[in-house]
């Protein structure tokens, strides 16, 4: 088996996932969206993720691209190119799509995704979570994970400075 074409075939994007979400919502699988920089992988990242996947029967990763986390964090960021943090990411088992969003929310990416469960870290309040409306009128659950102390990405990127 040819493990990096694996790792690769989790990589969607917007028209490409929907027939693979119309299978899981035939399947009645729990769907759970995140979504993130996710620039230097570190444990808090980790975590949070293997929590979220737990939450359900399939996880969907909406990762900021590069240009979008340049207008986020400033033009120093990211720190890690788009092409490494979507293959690791996807390289998780715990995931099981990945899809690059360019836009500065993914809004648009959690309409079409429709996800069951919407997740953030437990330093956002729910109602603030972008989706939240979304995931709410549809009958969903949005949660929160806290994040393990002392793990962030800037954390990381000043102690290096």
């Amino acid at each position: 088996m040819n493990y990096l074409d694996f790792i690769a075939s989790k990589i969607y994007t917007i028209e490409t996932i929907k027939p693979l979400l119309s299978v899981w919502r035939f399947k009645q699988e729990k769907i759970v969206f995140t979504n993130g920089c996710f620039d230097i992988i570190h444990l808090g990242h980790i975590d949070y993720l293997s929590k979220a996947a737990a939450l359900g029967t399939r996880l969907v990763l909406g990762l900021n691209s590069d240009e979008s986390i340049r207008r986020l964090k400033g033009e120093t960021r990211p720190v890690i190119a788009q092409e490494s943090r979507v293959l690791t990411l996807a390289s998780m088992i715990f995931i099981d799509a990945v899809i690059v969003f360019n836009e500065d929310t993914p809004y648009d990416l959690i309409s079409i995704v429709q996800p069951d469960i919407l997740v953030k870290g437990g330093d956002y309040k729910k109602e603030d979570i972008v989706g939240y409306d979304i995931v709410k009128n549809k009958g969903g659950e949005i949660i929160t994970i806290d994040l393990v102390q002392g793990y962030s990405t800037t954390t990381l990127i000043n102690k290096q400075r």
